[in-house]
Order: structure tokens, then sequence, then C-alpha cells
């Protein structure tokens, strides 16, 4: 499993608080199940935060049955992203999963007000999105690097598959 580090312009020279969550990345038929926030136009792999006394599987398969609907098996961790913004210190551990059923959604008042809705995108397409990150840079920084990490999240996916695209 490949780790890597993403250093927020913002970060403080030393982090004081830590938040560990789980992402899901799962593809049929060459398409990827995203989270589409559609009221801020967000795009993301779905996953959410760690909670007490859960393994980080448990959570990947809760996450992504609260956020999508689906419930998933997670075959394997295949990356395991710190990113590091002001005083935070923000762990994501990325799975490749197989979806196994249909479940409900269970979104919280912050999700419905953005708008989540799950969505299936050609692989390629979110690769691309996610690849315009920069783009964000001088509006949305939270933006530019939620799309960051999973520009850099789909690129170890396609290697550890040995996929290719265009």
């Amino acid at each position: 499993m490949k780790e890597r580090d993403i250093l927020g312009e913002n970060r403080f020279e030393t982090y004081t608080k830590t938040r560990e969550g789980c992402r899901a990345v799962i593809v049929q038929d060459g398409k990827i199940l995203l989270s589409h926030e559609h009221v801020v136009g967000w795009w993301l792999i779905p996953g959410g935060g760690l909670e007490e006394g859960e393994t980080l599987e448990e959570c990947v398969v809760r996450e992504v049955e609260e956020e999508t609907g689906k419930i998933v098996r997670p075959l394997y961790q295949y990356l395991k992203i710190n990113e590091y913004y002001e005083e935070w210190r923000y762990i994501d551990d990325y799975f490749v999963c197989e979806l196994v059923g249909d479940g409900q959604m269970k979104l919280t008042e912050a999700e419905i007000r953005r708008g989540v809705k799950p969505e299936w995108i050609p692989l390629e397409d979110a690769i691309e999105m996610f690849s315009k990150h920069q783009d964000y840079a001088e509006t949305e920084e939270e933006k530019r690097g939620a799309f960051l990490r999973e520009y850099i999240a789909l690129q170890e996916y396609v290697k550890t598959i040995g996929w290719h695209y265009k």
C-alpha cells in the first residue's frame, strides 16, 4: 500500500488535531460511483470519518451506504493520503470495493444542503475532472485540496490495477 502527503499552503508548522476517514473506489463497467454535491458543484469519492471503535473496513461500508445507498465489500486498501491544513492532519484510507447490494441513504443535514446524490460517471471523465484541481487555487482552497486528493487517489488506483486510459 502506498502513502502520499498533501501539504496545504495554509498548514501550520505542527498539527494538533487529527481526523481519519475512509473512501471507496467502486468501479463497474468503466464507471466510478461518486458523490455529486449538486448545490455546490463538488464531486467526491464516497466516504467519511471514522467513528470511535470502528474498523477502517466498517467505516468505508457505513459511509458508502449513508452517502450512496449502496452496500459494498472492501477488497483491499491501496492508498493512505495524509493532508495537512492549518492545525489539522486529515488521514484518508482508500479502499477498492465491490458493489454487493442496495441499502439506504442516510444523509446528514449538511449533505442535504449540499445536494448530495450518487452518480456513476466514466472513470476517465472523473480523472479528467479531478485533474483540474489547480483551477480552484485562487478561489476555493478547500475544493482545490479535495480535487487534488481525489486525483491522486484515482492516479494510484489505475496504477494499482494496471488500467490505461487516454
